[in-house]
C-alpha cells in the first residue's frame, strides 16, 4: 500500500475505534447504558457464572447468567442489562421466578426476598437469542459468525464499544467489576472454546455431541474483557520467568497456522519482560496469559487476548509510524497485550475516561521499542504517530451516557505521555510513576480526576493545565517567540487559560528549559543571531518572529 494511501486508512480506523460515536443528542437509553441509575447504584457484584450455549448453525446463544451481589441498601428494583435481539426468558431467586419488564436495552427486575444491608443473594437469569452481528468488528460490536480455510466454524465475541450485554444478560457498566467469574460454554465436539482465566475441565455431552468448556477467572475482570473464542484449535504453550514467578503462557491458534503462530508469537514473552519492566509485575499471574487467534484483528480480552493480524509486523503488515522501527513487531501482540495493564488492571469508571486505556497502551507501543531498541527508536515511533492525529474533538467524551472520546485517544494521548516523559527529564523517575500507577491502582476502576492527581503528585507539579490542554482541548498549544536583539521574547499562544508547560529549546544547540506561561516573558543575553529550536519530543506548534507557524516536527 502506498504511504499515503495507507495513512488515509489510518486516520478512518483511527476514527472507527471511537466506536462509532453518537452525536451529542443522547436518549434515554444512552443514560440507562452510561449511568450509575439507582437500580445499579444499590447493589456490588461479588460474581458471575456465565454458562452458555453455541450453535453455530442457527447463528444463537442460549443459557443462563448466576448473579452474587452484595446489598449496600435495601430495593427491592434491579436492572439488568441485555441488548435486543437478545431476550431474558426467566429470572429466580432461591428457585422463585421473579417479573421484569423490558425498557429497551434494559430489564426492570422486581426483587420479592427482602434485601438486608450486608447480605450476599444471586440471581439466576435466563436467556437465548441472535445477537447482533459484528460487521466491522473490533470497531463495531456483537458476535462474528464465520468459518476457517477448512470450512469448520469460527467464532469470536467482539464488544467494547457496544457493551458485553449485546450478547450477554449483565451489570454492562464499568464502575462495578465481578471480583471473580466462572464461564461455561458449550460448543458442537469438533470446536474449542477459549475464554478468560483458567481451564477447569471439559465436559464431553456424547448424546448431544458436544463439549462444555469452563473456564475459572481468579481475578476483577471487566464486562467486555469477557470471553467466548470458538474453533479448530492447535493449543501450546510456554512457561515466562516473570516479576512475580512463573506466568503460564498458553497459545491457541487454527490448526494449519500452528507453526507460523510459533515464530510470530516469540513477541508475546518480549511483551511481557518490556512491559513488566516498564509497568510492573502482569496483573493477572494466578489467571495466566493466553493468546487467541480470531476472525477479527484483535482486542483485549483480560487473560485471553485476540489475535487476527495475520501473523506478520506492523499493523496489517504496515508500519503506523512510517519510520519502519513499526515492522519491528506485531502490533497487535504488542498493543492488546499492553491493555492487561491499561484497561484490564486499571479500568475506566466511566467509557467518557476511555483515554486511561487507550492513550497509556498506544505509548506502550513505543516503550516496546525502548526497551528492546534504544530510546531514540522508540522517541521515533511515537512522533510518527503524530500523522494520525486529527484534533477533531476533546479525548474526553460526554459522562454518564456511554460515549466516547475521539480516537485520538490514541496517539494524541500518546504524544501527550511522550511529552510528559519529557517534563519529569528523569526517565527513573518516569517508570516509577508507570509502575506506580500500577501498583496503588492494582485492580482498580479508577477516574480522570484520579489519574490526573497521581501524576501531578509524582511528577512533582500541578498539571490541571496541561491535561485541561491535551484532553479537553482541540487546539495544539504554540510556542510563540520573538527575536529583540540579543533577547528572547516568548509565551504559549493557541493554549488554555493557565497553560504553564516548560519545554525544552535549543539556542545554537544549547539546551534551554523555559518556563512560558500565557503572557510574554524575557530571555535576556543570548549570543548574536542566535538560532531558536524547539525539541521535536513536545507536542507543541512553533509560531517564529516572521509569523511563520509550523507544527514541530521529529528529527530526523
Amino acid at each position: 500500500m502506498h504511504r499515503g494511501a495507507f495513512f488515509t486508512f489510518i486516520l478512518v480506523a483511527i476514527a472507527t475505534m471511537s466506536f462509532a460515536q453518537k452525536t451529542t443528542k443522547f436518549t434515554r437509553q444512552d443514560t440507562l447504558k452510561g449511568s450509575i441509575t439507582p437500580e445499579r447504584e444499590w447493589w456490588d457484584l461479588t460474581f458471575y457464572h456465565l454458562n452458555v450455549k453455541v450453535d453455530p448453525e442457527n447463528k444463537t446463544i442460549s443459557g443462563k447468567n448466576t448473579i452474587r451481589y452484595r446489598v449496600l441498601r435495601p430495593n427491592n428494583v434491579m436492572q439488568i442489562d441485555l441488548q435486543e435481539p437478545m431476550k431474558i426468558t426467566k429470572i429466580t431467586q432461591s428457585g422463585k421466578d421473579l417479573t421484569f419488564k423490558r425498557e429497551g436495552n434494559v430489564f426492570w427486575v422486581k426483587l420479592v426476598e427482602k434485601q438486608h444491608e450486608g447480605s450476599v443473594n444471586e440471581v439466576i437469569v435466563h436467556f437465548d437469542g441472535s445477537p447482533i452481528i459484528a460487521q466491522r468488528p473490533p470497531w463495531d460490536g456483537g458476535l462474528t459468525w464465520q468459518k476457517d480455510r477448512n470450512g469448520n466454524h469460527f467464532i469470536a465475541n467482539a464488544n467494547q464499544g457496544i457493551g458485553a450485554s449485546v450478547w450477554w444478560p449483565c451489570k454492562d457498566h464499568p464502575y462495578d467489576e465481578v471480583e471473580n467469574m466462572k464461564v461455561s460454554v458449550t460448543v458442537p465436539e469438533n470446536l474449542m472454546d477459549v475464554s478468560n482465566g483458567r481451564l477447569v475441565k471439559v465436559d464431553h455431552n456424547k448424546k448431544a455431541q458436544t463439549k462444555t468448556y469452563h473456564w475459572e477467572v481468579n481475578n476483577p475482570i471487566n464486562n467486555y474483557g469477557v470471553n467466548i473464542s470458538i474453533g479448530d484449535y492447535a493449543h501450546f504453550s510456554e512457561v515466562y520467568d516473570g516479576e512475580k514467578g512463573k506466568l503460564d503462557c498458553n497459545y491457541y491458534v487454527l490448526s494449519y497456522n500452528l507453526e507460523k503462530a510459533k515464530e510470530q508469537f516469540k513477541d508475546a514473552k518480549r511483551t511481557l519482560e518490556a512491559f513488566e519492566y516498564w509497568f510492573g509485575p502482569y496483573p493477572f499471574y494466578e489467571d495466566g496469559y493466553k493468546l487467541v487467534e480470531v476472525p477479527y484483528l484483535g482486542m483485549e480480552h483480560q487473560s485471553a487476548v485476540t489475535y487476527g493480524n495475520g501473523y506478520q509486523n506492523g499493523y496489517k503488515g504496515n508500519d503506523l509510524s512510517g519510520t519502519s522501527w513499526g515492522l519491528t513487531f506485531d502490533f497487535i501482540i504488542i498493543h492488546e497485550s499492553g491493555h492487561e495493564w491499561f484497561a484490564n488492571n486499571i479500568t475506566d469508571k466511566d467509557v467518557a475516561d476511555m483515554w486511561i486505556h487507550e492513550s497509556f497502551t498506544a505509548y506502550s507501543e513505543n516503550l516496546f521499542l525502548n526497551y528492546h531498541n534504544s530510546k531514540e527508536a522508540s522517541a521515533a515511533y511515537v512522533l510518527g504517530t503524530r500523522s494520525a492525529i486529527q484534533n477533531d474533538r476533546p479525548i474526553i467524551g460526554h459522562y454518564n451516557v456511554s460515549h466516547h472520546g475521539s480516537g485520538d485517544m490514541y496517539y494524541k494521548g500518546a504524544n501527550m505521555l511522550h511529552t510528559l516523559r519529557q517534563i519529569v527529564n528523569d526517565d527513573e523517575k518516569w517508570r516509577g510513576i508507570l509502575r506506580g500507577l500500577n501498583k496503588d491502582f492494582y485492580h482498580q476502576v479508577v477516574t480522570t480526576q484520579q489519574v490526573e492527581s497521581y501524576l501531578s503528585k509524582h511528577v512533582g507539579r500541578d498539571l490541571s493545565s496541561f491535561f485541561d490542554q491535551y484532553l479537553r482541548n482541540t487546539k495544539i498549544p504554540t510556542l510563540e517567540y520573538r527575536k529583540k536583539g540579543n533577547n528572547l521574547m516568548y509565551r504559549w499562544n493557541n493554549a488554555v487559560y493557565g497553560f504553564n508547560m516548560p519545554v525544552k529549546l535549543y539556542i545554537n544547540d544549547e539546551v534551554k528549559w523555559l518556563e512560558p506561561t500565557t503572557t510574554w516573558n524575557t530571555l535576556e543575553g543570548l549570543p548574536e543571531g542566535f538560532e531558536v529550536k524547539v525539541d521535536p519530543n513536545f507536542y507543541v506548534g512553533e509560531l517564529n518572529v516572521m509569523g511563520r507557524y509550523s507544527e514541530v516536527k521529529p528529527g530526523k
